[in-house]
């Protein structure tokens, strides 16, 4: 089955990574580096006018959409598999994040800070979607992503494969530059409303905030994700 992506870096990324099906272009597209891969692929071209395009994915499609091969999700156990010997390894657990715009943001910094994977549920979680590769830019081709079906069960099995848990939450006992991150680590951040669930902060072995001197007592999900995995690997590379 196909899904819907579009804008000129996520369709870009995507073709680089053979994952088209068939394009829609706009009548008057010009966009050289996609036009150039499309000449080196075999693939499925129609150019339509932009009305067309907007009743696929609405007005911010860039003069592009593509049918690309539904995302298939990773395997956890052969993703820590390959982290085995990585003593640096840095993964990311979302819990319940339900904003897709965060979530392909979230994608775009993993694949920034090499982030091992993303862990997210199968439940009350959005998925990846177009909006979400929209936002990500084609970084979901390359941060593998694995759905499960209880969070809490796989932060025991982490735990198990030498991860320590680290929970980011405003009411954290220690600020995130308090921890040298020596260790494999499992960043885990919460939904836009609630936060951490109480039983997944119960199985933290950490829990970290940012230390904010402003006025507002909060970040937005995918802000505050991109502050931490900086932080994180900045502290790493001076250890």
């Amino acid at each position: 089955m196909a899904q819907l992506d579009y804008g000129r870096n996520s369709v870009l990324a995507s073709l680089k990574e053979h994952n088209v099906i068939k394009l829609y272009l706009a009548e008057d597209f010009n966009f050289k580096p996609i036009l150039d891969e499309i000449s080196r692929q075999n693939l499925d071209v129609f150019y339509v006018n932009k009305k067309k395009l907007e009743q696929l994915v609405g007005p911010k499609h860039q003069g592009i959409v593509a049918e690309v091969k539904e995302y298939v999700y990773h395997d956890l156990e052969v993703e820590l598999k390959k982290q085995s010997q990585n003593e640096r390894s840095l993964i990311l657990v979302l819990d319940e994040l339900n904003d897709p715009h965060n979530f392909g943001a979230i994608i775009r910094s993993a694949d920034a800070f090499n982030v091992a994977m993303i862990i997210i549920k199968k439940d009350r979680q959005v998925l990846v979607t177009p909006t979400v590769t929209k936002v990500a830019t084609g970084a979901q081709n390359y941060v593998p992503i694995v759905m499960v079906t209880n969070i809490s069960q796989t932060l025991k099995r982490l735990q198990k494969e030498g991860y320590w848990i680290v929970g980011a939450d405003g009411k954290g006992d220690k600020t995130i530059h308090e921890l040298k991150y020596d260790f494999k680590t499992a960043l885990v951040i919460g939904s836009e409303g609630y936060g951490i669930s109480r039983l997944n902060l119960d199985n933290c072995d950490f829990v970290v905030k940012i230390p904010m001197l402003g006025h507002v007592n909060s970040l937005n999900a995918s802000v505050a994700t991109g502050i931490i995995l900086c932080t994180i690997r900045a502290i790493q590379t001076y250890l």
